[in-house]
């Protein structure tokens, strides 16, 4: 499947939200839609939902409208919504139901996912007995009740320690695997960036990076190099280059410095460079900025 989403704009009580956003999602792909709190991750979101009615622009899948209700969507909210009062396994068959189960097939799904996420011993304790990361899995299990063929996570790993995180990563690669179409929004690098193939970047309502992560980090990565020396601090070092090398820009990071070649000023040449001001070089090597970089980057680009 491939969803296309095409020139969406959305206003509220005058004020224009969401900015022509657009972007593309392939099944067995996760697409991880980013930006700050209020970017308009969750309005665009809500708009593919129809929860809101954009105002223009259309979602495309497989070349015909996208129509929620004619697929097996999972959809996890970034607002969580069951049901406090009540026993886990009941509301959980109750959801799968309303979803088109009979009720022997409700009850295996809930099951099944109960069980993945470690609360068989909690199935028929009511919800708001369980702690805010137990919460958050059965929230996480409804969305994903009756096998979707689209998923949609909003925030999926908000309140859920390190174990917990570990078991839904492994749940999200196992839904990559079978070819679902997966839609994975968050403001938390480190976990896009371990399963993500696309990205798309969204900050105040305008989408201002979207495409292949790897590529995106080769190409930005391009004119940058990784230099670390023996027996020398960074300050050292970077005074030892401001001095006497030119056509450089230096940045650093805890690893090492991060050296940008200027005015076609090549690799080779500052490897020449650094040979002849005898340096005792014990990292040279191509630098690739990590998901953290590339947001950094292109979101300060955009407020500049």
């Amino acid at each position: 499947m491939i969803l296309e989403v095409k020139g969406i704009n959305k206003s509220f009580s005058g004020k224009q939200i969401l900015h022509d956003v657009s972007f593309t999602v392939t099944s067995g792909k996760a697409m991880g839609f980013l930006g700050r709190n209020g970017a308009g991750k969750t309005t665009t979101i809500r708009t593919l939902m129809d929860v809101f009615k954009a105002d223009s622009g259309e979602f495309i899948l497989d070349g015909k409208p996208f129509v929620p209700t004619h697929y097996r969507v999972g959809y996890l909210p970034e607002e969580r919504g069951l049901y406090g009062k009540e026993k886990i396994l009941d509301q959980l068959i109750y959801f799968a139901t309303l979803r088109g189960a009979n009720h022997k097939q409700a009850k295996e799904s809930a099951e099944y996912w109960i069980e993945r996420f470690e609360l068989t011993y909690a199935k028929n304790h009511k919800l708001e007995t369980l702690s805010k990361g137990n919460q958050q899995k059965i929230q996480i299990a409804q969305s994903l009740l009756n096998d979707p063929e689209i998923v949609i996570l909003d925030e999926p790993f908000s309140g859920l320690d390190p174990v917990n995180s570990q078991i839904l990563k492994e749940v999200i690669v196992e839904l990559i695997q079978k070819g679902k179409l997966v839609i994975f929004s968050s403001h938390q690098m480190n976990y896009v960036e371990e399963f993500c193939d696309e990205i798309t970047l969204i900050d105040k309502g305008k989408v201002i990076l979207s495409g292949n992560l790897k590529q995106l980090k080769s190409d930005m990565g391009q004119s940058r190099l990784r230099l670390k020396a023996n027996h020398v601090s960074q300050n050292e070092l970077i005074s030892t280059l401001k001095e006497h090398v030119k056509d450089i820009s230096i940045d650093y990071d805890k690893h090492s410095l991060i050296i940008e070649c200027l005015n076609h000023k090549t690799k080779q040449d500052l490897l020449e460079d650094i040979v002849r001001l005898k340096i005792d070089v014990e990292l040279f090597t191509h630098y690739e900025p990590s998901l953290n970089d590339i947001f950094v980057m292109k979101v300060g680009e955009e407020h500049a």
